[in-house]
């Protein structure tokens, strides 16, 4: 059994980060960019994350946490066209509805939430592939955070 499992997830100062094993068997980290949506690579922040030992804006998330907080934000600071977006609003559908009913989501829409998320979070991951793949973007998207 393997003493380590990768990839590991955490939260670091609000925004998400993932440490995975390299080929060789060291590690990479990879820090959420809230102006591109992109993880950008920020190996420096390892040793911070590992070791963080009574930092509260630094702690360990499953990956459904991971995935949900990335896509949390993602849709809280990125504007634009498309199917993701499209999807964003059905979440946000979804959550307005509970809330003009005073009540929270029920088990069913919050498990339609996580399958959307879960689901955006594949479409982004796609995207950024294409790019860098040397494809032209497929649709266009801004951060609120850039001005």
């Amino acid at each position: 059994m393997a003493l380590t499992t990768f990839p590991r997830y955490y939260e670091y100062y609000k925004k998400t980060f993932r440490i995975d094993e390299t080929p060789d068997g060291g590690m990479v980290g990879y820090l959420h960019n809230w102006d591109t949506g992109r993880f950008d690579q920020r190996t420096d922040l390892i040793d911070k994350v590992l070791f963080a030992t009574s930092n509260p804006e630094i702690s360990r998330l499953d990956e459904d946490e991971f995935l949900d907080e990335t896509e949390r934000k993602r849709a809280s600071y990125l504007q634009g066209d498309g199917p993701i977006f499209a999807l964003y609003e059905t979440i946000n559908g979804l959550y307005a509805a509970a809330k003009s009913e005073g009540r929270r989501l029920t088990a069913e829409e919050w498990a339609l939430v996580m399958s959307i998320r879960r689901r955006t979070f594949r479409m982004w991951d796609e995207e950024f592939a294409r790019q860098d793949a040397g494809e032209p973007p497929s649709f266009a998207y801004r951060s609120d955070l850039s001005g």
